[in-house]
């Protein structure tokens, strides 16, 4: 794992929020929407195909078991998890709750309107929530 880093677009778009057993779990700098990105920290893998089956694995039991209980300490009314990569090559997932009256719904989250950044506390409110809720998720 010494060679992982970041994508520029990744430090740049989001906040780091917590290292999980796998992934690095980032905050989308959008306060509209409760949106996680996790990043398995492997050099050079773009596809989900690139990690190892263990890997790929785990990928898949960070996002859901993640993502279930974010939706249900949020009340949200649907998980949505994808892997898009068509702007980021890094592999990337997006763990999103969402709500039948949020900005997108029922579209997808990006490019809909401006977003609106997090203040500092929120971003730290962010990391103790995940930081409770992953706590099983963070070691090997």
């Amino acid at each position: 794992m010494s060679d992982f880093s970041l994508h520029e677009r990744l430090i740049a778009d989001t906040h780091v929020i917590a290292d999980l057993a796998l992934c690095r779990a980032l905050l989308m700098n959008d306060a509209r929407f409760a949106w996680l990105i996790l990043v398995p920290r492997r050099a050079g893998v773009v596809e989900v195909g690139d990690l190892d089956d263990p890997d790929q694995a785990r990928l898949w039991q960070e996002a859901t078991q993640l993502g279930g209980a974010l939706k249900a300490a949020l009340d949200g009314d649907k998980l949505n998890l994808a892997t898009l990569g068509n702007q980021v090559p890094q592999l990337h997932m997006h763990v999103i709750v969402r709500y039948r009256d949020d900005a997108a719904w029922p579209g997808p989250v990006w490019g809909v309107g401006t977003p609106e950044p997090y203040q500092a506390r929120a971003v730290e409110e962010w990391r103790a929530r995940i930081e409770r809720l992953a706590a099983p998720l963070m070691t090997e």
